[in-house]
């Protein structure tokens, strides 16, 4: 089972702010254990959403729009994100209790979604073809 940890975007990071060295010491103590337990597949920071765009497709089916950053509403974008696969949602939730808190002086929280596996879905040549390619399998 693999699980998303993602960290949400504040005003200070997407004004481009760097993370203080205690946090970052604490994040790397965070992600050599998930590492040395073998459950750490990737995990980064995101840079603003200046540096970033939106694809927008209408509902007509219209041809898609490019719109460039930065986005507004900064509580909906996410500033980083860990990916572990565990062997349970149990196993998820204990690791995600030990995750540092992201964000110095403010209230924050992170949001935990756990990803789709192919054998999720119904068999389908089009499954198939993501099994064949490696995506969507943990692999």
């Amino acid at each position: 089972m693999r699980f998303m940890i993602i960290v949400k975007a504040t005003a200070e990071t997407e004004a481009g702010a760097m993370p203080e060295s205690a946090l970052l010491t604490e994040m790397a103590a965070y992600h050599e254990q998930l590492a040395q337990a073998g459950v750490l597949l990737d995990a980064t920071g995101l840079q603003p959403s200046s540096k970033g765009w939106r694809v927008q497709y209408a509902a007509d089916g219209g041809k898609p729009s490019v719109v460039d950053g930065p986005f507004v509403e900064t509580k909906e974008l996410i500033g980083g994100y860990t990916l572990i696969q565990v062997r349970s949602r149990e196993e998820a939730l204990e690791w995600t209790r030990r995750f540092p808190a992201p964000h110095r002086g403010i209230s924050c929280h992170i949001e935990v979604r756990q990803l789709f596996e192919l054998e999720d879905f119904e068999p389908d040549a089009s499954i198939e073809r993501f099994r064949q390619i490696g995506v969507g399998n943990g692999q």
